[in-house]
């Protein structure tokens, strides 16, 4: 074992007014990162902000080998995250954040101890604050890290290295079938605002048997059980996905008052308020029986005329999104929202159900591939902890 502190050097970011922001990269500036730029263990460059160079030393350019860390965050869920510098950057970074230096031998295995479960619970414990979380340099110099020799680390850091590469291949696997997918959609249909394809526009509500949301039963979160009826509320509803964590259920009892919105199979969920507003998903068959709160639309599809599947890809098109989020907008409430009129008189178009089907068919096809390298993330991500626990404690 060896204390974290002998190993590393911390070095606290860069203090800024508005006024020492550029409006972009010049050669009087250099580009800040903040705590938005860690993700997943790495760098993202979204979002980056510049800042006068006379404001930055040093030591505060990120080198090969740094861990950059959030240091402060309203959120425990946020501070402490960090990411490993893979090479060189000519940038800086942020008084919320600070970097881990290491000092000596292996800085690959240290970076991936700040990713460890058993670092993340150490810190969310020991950060506290009034209405910030911190880290102090106490909080990460006094932590026990286990230090085999130098070729065990390396040997330990290649491993993980290997595991969080399939990950990332997974992940961007993912991502290329959801792309994928929209590509087929435009391929097949064109853009559905502009409609280029020219095909037969009708309103939502002459091609639908229901379109309405429900309410939260009386008693609110204090009311819902373990198991009974499922009631789906917008936190379940994501962009082509149903979310399955804290679902809620509700008694036989409550369900009555709701059988108005009584979820039937291949219903499509469309979240009519709040900062979720358009995210939209087709029913899961296994979360039948379920009723809808007031914050989700149930969109029911004539059969003969509307493919759910079609539907539901149709909201999810980008510019078809756009028109859903500025209906959410024109109210002028500081709440977005959708009513049920504005769905009703929805202008959607109408192209011949046997190519809505095969391109249903396509996506099911997909999702398929889809659950399949899930599954495989799923077990790297299970491998990958129990690494962790493994090296680290």
């Amino acid at each position: 074992m060896a204390r974290l502190g002998d190993l590393i050097e911390q070095i606290r970011g860069v203090s800024y007014k508005p006024e020492d922001v550029h409006n972009s990269l010049d050669n009087e500036s250099i580009i800040l990162l903040r705590a938005n730029n860690i993700k997943d263990g790495k760098l993202n460059f979204d979002e980056v902000v510049f800042v006068g160079k006379e404001k930055v030393n040093e030591k505060q350019i990120l080198k090969k080998g740094d861990i950059l860390i959030c240091a402060s965050s309203g959120s425990k869920e946020l501070v402490g995250k960090a990411a490993f510098v893979e090479n060189d950057l000519p940038m800086t970074f942020g008084a919320f954040c600070k970097v881990a230096r290491p000092k000596k031998e292996n800085k690959k295995y240290i970076g991936h101890f700040f990713n460890s479960p058993f670092y993340r619970e150490k810190i969310s414990n020991s950060s506290a604050g009034a209405n910030i979380n911190n880290i102090r340099n106490e909080h990460i110099d006094e932590l026990q890290i286990e230090y085999p020799s130098l070729e065990e680390q390396e040997k330990i850091s290649n491993i993980l290295d290997e595991v969080n590469e399939f990950i990332s291949c997974r992940k961007e696997q993912l991502a290329k079938l959801d792309e994928l997918v929209k590509a087929r959609f435009v391929e097949m249909f064109g853009d559905p605002v502009q409609n280029p394809m020219g095909w037969k526009i009708e309103t939502l509500k002459k091609n639908t048997t229901k379109i309405g949301s429900g309410a939260t039963p009386k008693g609110g979160k204090e009311s819902y059980h373990t198991e009974g009826i499922t009631l789906i509320r917008s936190m379940n509803v994501h962009d082509g996905r149903f979310e399955y964590k804290d679902l809620a259920h509700i008694a036989d009892e409550q369900a009555k008052q709701l059988d108005n919105v009584t979820v039937e199979e291949n219903d499509v969920f469309i979240n009519i308020t709040g900062a979720s507003v358009a995210r939209s998903c087709i029913v899961p068959k296994c979360i039948l029986p379920a009723r809808v709160n007031q914050h989700v639309a149930i969109v029911r599809c004539i059969s003969s005329k509307l493919n759910p599947i079609f539907t539901n890809r149709m909201f999810l098109n980008k510019n078809f999104k756009d028109k859903l989020l500025d209906i959410g907008e024109s109210g002028g409430a500081t709440r977005q929202a959708i009513t049920k009129q504005q769905l009703e008189t929805l202008a959607v178009i109408l192209p011949p159900i046997e190519l809505q089907n095969q391109f249903a068919a396509f996506v099911e096809q997909t999702e398929k591939t889809k659950a399949e390298v899930q599954k495989s993330l799923n077990e790297l991500e299970i491998l990958k902890k129990s690494l962790m626990q493994k090296y680290f404690g």
